[in-house]
């Protein structure tokens, strides 16, 4: 492990400033991943190349199209483009958490719960990524209306089967990398439970926001029209950060269960 730090570190520093210099991650964002990414390499060289995968790949997908999609979603998410430092963690501490578990404590079930967690954080951004592209909005998933893309809790037909290869390519990606077949079957499955949890959490629990002036439902605190939004429905401090970090834990978590 010692001897992985330093170059873990080094390595995890360059690709963090790349992300940064090509406006994927703020500074913090950066900071915050080149820590977690430390902490994959000083568990292994494979779980420092899964999760450099991971997030070259998100990456990835999130500039194909980029100003569309901001245009399609600016009224409705409260975040886009760069990630902060609460969105790196949404999606990666436990990850992080895992694999310095795995440091202290080697076992299959941090390998499970890391890889779930990555899994379901990629089939979520998939999704969002490939089915915000859609030309159709998507339907909400609670009574099939048409919403904005964008929309927590939407689901379009190209983002559901990006959901699906989200969760595979972790799962592959595993094989690839040594770990066995059957933990990477368990993996992907639990990234596709995670992932339709985080949908059914923004459809039921995530907190809608109203803005008057635009007679318009969004996420933002302050729309993009200038004006300040007020609480709608769902729980105040539920927003789509903490919704994916709770959805990253449950695909971690399943998976770590059928790991026994």
């Amino acid at each position: 492990m010692v001897t992985r730090l330093v170059p873990g570190l080094a390595l995890a520093a360059a690709i963090s400033i790349l992300a940064w210099r090509a406006r994927s991650l703020t500074r913090g964002g950066a900071l915050t991943a080149a820590t977690v990414g430390t902490l994959a390499v000083a568990a292994g060289w494979n779980w420092g190349i899964l999760l450099i995968l991971y997030f070259i790949s998100s990456s990835a997908l999130s500039h194909i199209g980029r100003a569309r999609k901001e245009r399609r979603t600016a009224s409705v998410v409260a975040k886009g483009g760069e990630r902060d430092t609460v969105q790196v963690l949404a999606n990666g501490a436990v990850f992080g958490a895992a694999a310095l578990m795995m440091i202290i404590a080697p076992h299959v079930y941090w390998i499970a719960l890391g890889a779930g967690s990555l899994a379901t954080s990629a089939a979520d951004t998939w999704a969002t990524e490939i089915g915000t592209l859609s030309r159709r909005d998507p339907r909400f998933v609670l009574d099939g209306r048409r919403v904005p893309a964008g929309t927590s809790g939407a689901m379009s037909l190209e983002g559901t089967l990006a959901m699906f290869v989200g969760a595979a390519f972790v799962g592959m990606m595993m094989i690839v990398l040594g770990w066995t077949f059957p933990l990477a079957i368990r993996v992907a499955f639990a990234g596709i439970f995670g992932a339709i949890v985080d949908t059914l959490l923004g459809a039921t629990l995530q907190v809608r926001r109203w803005c008057d002036p635009c007679a318009r439902e969004t996420e933002c605190i302050t729309h993009n029209c200038g004006a300040a939004t007020r609480r709608l429905r769902g729980l105040a401090w539920l927003d789509n950060d903490l919704v994916n970090f709770s959805s990253a834990l449950v695909g971690g978590l399943l998976a770590a269960v059928l790991s026994r």
